[in-house]
């Protein structure tokens, strides 16, 4: 283990090199006691996961966004949490070198600390390469769920006299690590070009249009797509993160406008490694976080507070039944709205079974204009942005379709993944307006468009465009629709006449909001079961039910069997039981009933 005299927030690297240091040492017999160490943590990792989960020290690290970018010193740990946009492939390094008798790492870092002697041992490994954003219609509450340290009073980043030298020379000496493990300068210097780097005191200094470069095709539509940043994961088997994940990584953080040109004439050989990323990417304008730790998030993990609770069917029927309150008041006291909104905001998709997705529930408000929009709609968009960590609001109309980009395309002459509105993470909230789709024509990219749409809305896929050949990639996104008539761009799985009667002040508390938001994170991670007895009655209803209506199909079947089943975990239940299941069916009579 690492001493205390290391700053794990302030001086990463200085732990990073203690840990190699001793595990080199402890392989000191061999002829290349670093040689075992490609591809694999030598405990480096395991120190900073201890220190961040078993000793509380993940709120004492900064999390990265686009306000503190100038306020974070590089070579400090940091957290970012944001969405894989795009996957660069992998990146080769020097990552170990002999310099004279000690071997020393370049592992967690853009270049080498040291003077790299020429000829050297060295050893070639290998890093995976993350362009990743901030997650599409990511809403404001999921900040508050781990906040981070308050930069402008982090002195245990910068001492006084670091910060005296950054104001007068803009010198980074973070990298310098004595033997005994404090701040002070090593026997081995950084490259002299580095201490001209300067970093501003404030993210304020940096004109808005230098900040990143622009990845969504210059599209209006596209939210939140002006900052980013380029994670570089160690020692991870292939496939362990996938586009469009969203995550926590937490590294070593740099952002160096040194590496936007490097000398040609550099002799350091870390360089010569450089992908041809960076030109697309450079480090003056999109940060770097060498990852040490990462992990997975969902829908929980952005709750402000964890309830320490089992989630008990009695608990959870008493928060069903106060959102399920509140959901009848935005919608205008409609009670059956009201119901079949709970079902759409707990449903996912489940399973598939070859092209049948099992578990989605789209839906479809009709009866909906522009003056009925602007209160009930604006008051539903306002709950949903409160209750789902990511959603979006889409005015769909003519000029929409004709010129959003919603499909991701490959630039081939990059080698970039452009975004398009419909690249979301799973669990994603959108909500169509179709009251101001008016007679017009569409364009190609209108056809387009809503191909798009309605392939996501009956598969939940998304076609990416890799200039030469398309690749649909699986998908979970809520959808909800609100139109006059029902909807023919967007097919939804449920479709309501929407009747209110009244027009309610609608207001939530922050404990409301926080118990229904861990409501349904909760409830849309149950797993669903169901005795087989059971499902042979429901399945011997279903007959029946056909044989008294021909026009059922097995669509509507599958959906009534999902209502069911989401009714079931709305009330914590785990498994599927026969009141469950009248319920839907209820449901589905009183919907019919309205139809007519």
């Amino acid at each position: 283990m690492v001493g205390p005299q290391y700053d794990l927030v302030g001086n990463p690297l200085g732990a990073v090199r203690a840990t190699f240091e001793r595990a080199a040492a402890a392989e000191s017999g061999g002829r290349d006691p670093v040689a075992a160490f490609r591809s694999k943590d030598w405990g480096a990792s395991e120190v900073f996961r201890s220190f961040l989960f078993e000793q509380g020290g993940l709120d004492k690290v900064p999390l990265l966004d686009a306000s503190n970018l100038g306020l974070i010193k590089p070579n400090t740990l940091v957290r970012f949490r944001g969405m894989v946009q795009d996957m660069l492939g992998n990146e080769f390094y020097a990552g170990a070198f002999k310099d004279g008798s000690t071997w020393r790492t370049n592992k967690f870092t853009d270049f080498s600390p040291f003077a790299m002697p020429h000829p050297c041992d060295s050893h070639l490994w290998e890093r995976h390469l993350f362009h990743c954003v901030p997650v599409p219609g990511q809403n404001s509450w999921t900040l508050e769920s781990s906040p981070g340290p308050d930069l402008r009073q982090m002195a245990n980043c910068l001492t006084p006299e670091q910060r005296e030298k950054r104001k007068r020379d803009g010198d980074d000496d973070a990298m310098d690590v004595s033997e005994n493990g404090n701040g002070g300068s090593s026997s081995c210097s950084k490259k002299p070009k580095e201490d001209d780097v300067q970093i501003p005191s404030s993210s304020a200094e940096m004109p808005a249009s230098e900040n990143v470069p622009q990845m969504n095709g210059n599209d209006h539509h596209i939210p939140g797509s002006s900052f980013s940043c380029l994670v570089k994961i160690y020692d991870m088997p292939e496939s362990q993160v996938k586009l469009n994940d969203v995550a926590e990584f937490i590294g070593v953080y740099t952002f160096d406008p040194e590496l936007a040109a490097p000398n040609d004439n550099s002799d350091d050989i870390m360089f010569d490694l450089i992908e041809d990323v960076t030109a697309q990417l450079p480090p003056s304008k999109v940060p770097r976080l060498h990852c040490l730790v990462w992990r997975k998030l969902s829908s929980v993990d952005f709750l402000a507070k964890h309830p320490a609770v089992e989630p008990l069917p009695s608990l959870l029927k008493g928060i069903r039944q106060s959102l399920l309150s509140h959901l009848t008041l935005v919608l205008g006291k409609d009670d059956l709205a009201a119901n079949c909104l709970l079902l759409h905001l707990l449903s996912r998709l489940r399973t598939r079974v070859d092209v049948v997705t099992v578990g989605r529930l789209s839906l479809n408000f009709t009866g909906f204009n522009r003056e009925s929009v602007s209160i009930f709609g604006k008051q539903l968009n306002t709950l949903i942005q409160g209750l789902m960590p990511y959603s979006q609001a889409i005015p769909l109309s003519i000029e929409y379709l004709n010129t959003a980009t919603l499909q991701p395309r490959k630039d081939n002459k990059s080698g970039r993944l452009v975004t398009g509105v419909l690249q979301l993470p799973q669990g994603a909230h959108l909500t169509f307006d179709e009251t101001l789709l008016q007679s017009g024509s569409l364009a190609s990219k209108g056809v387009e468009n809503t191909v798009l749409l309605k392939n996501l809305m009956e598969s939940q896929m998304v076609e990416y465009d890799f200039e030469y050949y398309k690749l649909e990639m699986a998908t979970d996104v809520q959808l909800l629709t609100l139109s006059e008539g029902k909807s023919n761009i967007l097919p939804s799985d449920l479709v309501v006449p929407f009747r209110a009667s009244t027009v309610s002040a609608v207001n939530a508390t922050s404990e409301e909001l926080e118990s229904w938001r861990w409501y349904l994170a909760t409830v849309r991670s149950l797993p669903q079961s169901s005795e087989p007895e059971i499902y042979q009655t429901i399945q011997d209803e279903m007959v029946s039910a056909m044989r008294n209506d021909r026009s059922l199909g097995c669509t509507e079947l599958s959906r009534w069997l999902t209502m069911a089943q989401i009714t079931a975990s709305s009330f914590g239940e785990k498994s599927l039981s026969l009141e469950h299941w009248q319920m839907a069916k209820e449901l589905e009579r009183l919907r019919k009933e309205r139809m007519q």
